[in-house]
């Protein structure tokens, strides 16, 4: 009987963040965007073995624009569900940190408590920007070092992952931003929006922590295969939006030939069966356990 369900609940953050920060020790680490439990499940069944929770495929999923409309109870609740669900080590996109030091430290002890493995915050200012637009603000070195000492200092055993939107200003900035970052605490640290193989190489040599590269589709990062990106020494490369940009779009065209065509016949093709889905979802195996545990007696 699968046990992926109690799985997520039993580990909780301890295992998730020693698993986590080991994994942190290799190169090429492919990490699936997850933005519920059924992506989450999903992506394990696929073979993944971290999942990142994105701010920009959440706040999409909410039909929200990706400019720091999230609360920190709108985290929580999506990264407990794909905790639970997947019981996978689970990068957090948590904007900002939903303000400053101590609001920062809150999130840290909430997500905490959702099992979440590591907390990912960056140095913009709100509204903040989906890291390849334009008109970025940023806040100052030093108010995103005292973020991440604050996140450090509420951490349990949650791995604190910064980062910096500051190659848009200059790749020397974002470089100086991310050395001091790592220095206040920080154990991962993610420069967003490199535009040039050079930028990334730079990038690598010069920071000694473990990096995360972003691989999000339409943006200003070439697309780089994970087998260059291991090559390159970054340890985490994410997918953050991809299996949701899939998802949306497939919804999307089945509601227009639904609208269309007045009968779902045509798109039975598309769609996972009823028993692909109670199997995914551990349908059977929920009933099994309640039978187990109050099975009818007579007297």
């Amino acid at each position: 009987m699968s046990t992926d369900w109690l799985d997520g609940q039993k580990r909780g953050t301890i295992d998730a963040a020693t698993r986590f920060r080991t994994l942190l020790s290799q190169k090429g680490i492919s990490t699936a965007g997850a933005h519920d439990g059924i992506s989450g499940v999903l992506a394990k069944r696929a073979g993944f073995e971290v999942l990142y929770l994105s701010g920009a495929a959440l706040s999409a999923s909410m039909a929200l624009p990706d400019l720091g409309l999230l609360t920190l109870d709108d985290v929580a609740r999506r990264a407990r569900e794909v905790v639970r669900a997947s019981g996978l080590p689970l990068i957090v996109d948590a904007d900002t940190g939903f303000g400053e030091a101590l609001n920062v430290m809150r999130a840290v002890r909430d997500l905490e408590d959702a099992g979440v493995a590591c907390l990912q915050i960056e140095d913009q200012l709100l509204p903040k920007k989906c890291g390849h637009l334009n008109d970025k603000k940023l806040a100052t070195s030093d108010e995103m070092c005292r973020k991440v000492l604050a996140a450090r200092k509420a951490a349990s055993r949650l791995v604190v992952c910064a980062r910096t939107d500051a190659a848009a200003v200059s790749l020397d900035e974002a470089i100086t931003r991310a050395k001091a970052y790592a220095a206040a605490g920080a154990e991962l640290i993610f420069v967003e929006a490199l535009t040039t193989l050079d930028a990334i190489k730079r990038v690598r040599e010069e920071i000694d922590v473990p990096l995360l590269a972003n691989m999000t589709e339409f943006g200003r990062t070439p697309l780089i295969p994970l087998s260059q990106w291991k090559a390159l020494g970054y340890e985490i490369v994410i997918y953050p939006v991809s299996a949701f940009r899939v998802s949306a779009r497939a919804i999307r065209d089945f509601y227009a030939a639904l609208a269309a065509q007045g009968e779902v016949g045509a798109q039975l093709y598309r769609m996972m069966t009823r028993a692909e889905l109670y199997e995914t979802i551990g349908y059977y195996d929920y009933e099994a356990l309640d039978t187990s545990i109050a099975a009818t007696t007579l007297p």
